[in-house]
């Protein structure tokens, strides 16, 4: 048993979120046939997918951002005209100073975001703590701020991915949805669009290729405006084109260099400043339309033929002849099939999974099956769980944030309601949900995640997860549901000798049967 106990683990926290709290027997069918437990959630491709009341397409939710900029534009306007013309008296010096004017409308809304999704910290020291002997009235909470449409968005896409991770079966699938969502990553901060498109990218533009093809999830990613709108390649004008010739603005290569480095050959993998000149070029043309809708719907996917640069470009020493959109839909095939794409992202497979150091014999394996295959990306899956090397390689990976956050909501049974409390920790813990610092994603390593000051930060947590539910949860039970078996003499003998079930449930939840993938 105990020997089926480790394998249930590993698959369970390896390829999955860990074990459900009250799930009747997540431990034990993953036991019984731990590769089979696992490789069920491939055979369901359609539960990958991601659909819920209230959530819209890009177009329709890009439509709705301009139609909010258009009333925050008609607000400031109106409040212009009826503010009177006298020039206001200077605020005395120790009076706050008034918030700065003339904001562009992406950072007000930053600032109305974090504002409206802020929380006070507990325990935090209030003035008239300080003044004991001062009689006080309690202040009246001020009214909560109604959310808009940018940030009504975002939290429901949030709870939605949140709810999927916490009720799937194992997780597999909405593993690889975090991965491959992190491969292709944009940033919800860079502005209204961003944020609101966010969840509506990885929904339409990473889901439905997960179990696909490479090729196939690399053309929806790099056509979808969301992406376009990240690496500006909406400012991005041929040289030659009409466009460019009419306008000073020219070249934009963000988006072909991240194509190159990040999501297809990777960085060594074989090409030059020329070829990021080249495919900035190729793709030149690839812009979403705007609130105009001059070019098609507002907020949809649109080729611009007098922004795209004329003639054939070489890339990669192949030269493409193609006219328009089918020029660069033709150079990104070629980069998906390309031997260098096939070993960046077999690496980055295997380092995800199993190790820090990739075993170079297992990534070797996923490249041939990725290039014998032409991308398969189910495939590649089950070629990794079906190698004796995920399996038998030591639970040494920390999980990131999100996987720690979503696996102790799994264990304890608490299916979010509301994302407010999962989006402030992630915030917390340096991982703030669809907002990587750069567009290379976020680390996936043990030194990224393990600095001490980031365990200290998942320690406070779990302390407060145990405050708050640990009367009314036996810790003992818990573990039993993570790792029966499998769990360490040493876990067993500290969650015992805790002070109280509030102490005992956050070690628990610190434990490394909880920490380690």
């Amino acid at each position: 048993m105990a020997r089926d106990s480790q394998a249930a683990l590993v698959a369970l926290n390896r390829f999955g979120f860990g074990a459900r709290g009250g799930a009747s027997g997540d431990l034990v069918n993953a036991s019984s046939d731990p590769r089979g437990f696992v490789k069920a959630e491939l055979s369901r491709p359609n539960g990958v997918l991601l659909e819920a009341p209230g959530l819209q397409s890009t177009p329709q939710l890009g439509q709705a951002v301009f139609a909010y900029q258009d009333q925050v534009k008609q607000a400031r306007e109106a409040a212009k005209a009826a503010a009177p013309a006298e020039t206001p008296a200077l605020a005395p010096a120790d009076q706050n100073p008034p918030l700065r004017r003339n904001l562009s409308l992406n950072a007000a809304a930053e600032i109305s975001g974090q504002m409206a999704d802020a929380k006070p910290a507990e325990n935090t020291v209030r003035p008239e703590s300080m003044q004991p002997n001062v009689a006080t009235q309690p202040a009246a909470k001020p009214a909560p701020q109604p959310l808009n449409v940018i940030q009504k968005t975002f939290r429901a896409e949030a709870l939605a991915r949140l709810q999927r991770a916490t009720l799937a079966e194992c997780g597999l699938t909405e593993r690889l949805v975090a991965f491959w969502s992190n491969h292709f990553c944009i940033s919800a901060s860079k502005g209204e669009l961003a944020r609101i498109w966010a969840g509506a990218f990885e929904r339409e533009a990473i889901r439905p290729h997960v179990l696909g093809r490479f090729a196939d999830m690399l053309r929806a990613v790099e056509q979808h405006p969301a992406m376009l709108f990240f690496l500006d390649n909406q400012q991005s004008l041929g040289p030659d084109s009409r466009a460019g010739q009419n306008r000073k603005r020219g070249l934009n290569e963000n988006l072909a260099r991240e194509i190159l480095e990040l999501h297809t050959l990777g960085v060594g993998g074989g090409y030059t400043q020329g070829d990021v000149t080249s495919l900035a070029r190729i793709i030149t043309g690839w812009t979403f339309a705007g609130r105009q809708g001059q070019l098609g719907v507002p907020g949809s996917f649109v080729f611009n033929t007098n922004a795209h640069q004329p003639g054939p470009q070489v890339l990669l020493g192949k030269t493409y002849d193609q006219a328009g959109l089918a020029q660069g839909e033709a150079a990104l095939a070629d980069l998906a099939r390309h031997p260098s794409t096939a070993s960046f992202i077999a690496t980055k497979f295997v380092r995800h999974f199993v190790a820090d150091e990739p075993p170079p014999a297992l990534v070797a394996r996923l490249r041939d099956v990725f290039v014998r295959t032409d991308g398969d990306l189910k495939a590649m899956a089950t070629t990794l769980l079906d190698s004796d090397e995920a399996w038998k390689a030591p639970l040494t990976k920390l999980r990131s944030p999100y996987d720690f956050l979503v696996a102790s909501g799994r264990l304890l049974a608490r299916v979010p309601e509301d994302p407010g409390a999962y989006l402030n920790n992630l915030n917390l813990l340096g991982q703030p949900l669809w907002s990587p610092p750069g567009p290379n994603g976020f680390p996936d390593s043990n030194a990224a995640w393990g600095a001490p000051e980031g365990i200290k930060l998942r320690l406070d947590i779990a302390a407060q997860i145990g405050a708050r539910l640990g009367n009314n949860i036996d810790p003992l039970d818990l573990l039993e549901f993570a790792a029966a078996d499998a769990a360490s003499a040493e876990t067993r003998r500290t969650i015992e000798r805790a002070e109280s079930r509030q102490q005992a449930l956050a070690l628990l939840l610190m434990s490394p049967e909880m920490q380690r993938r």
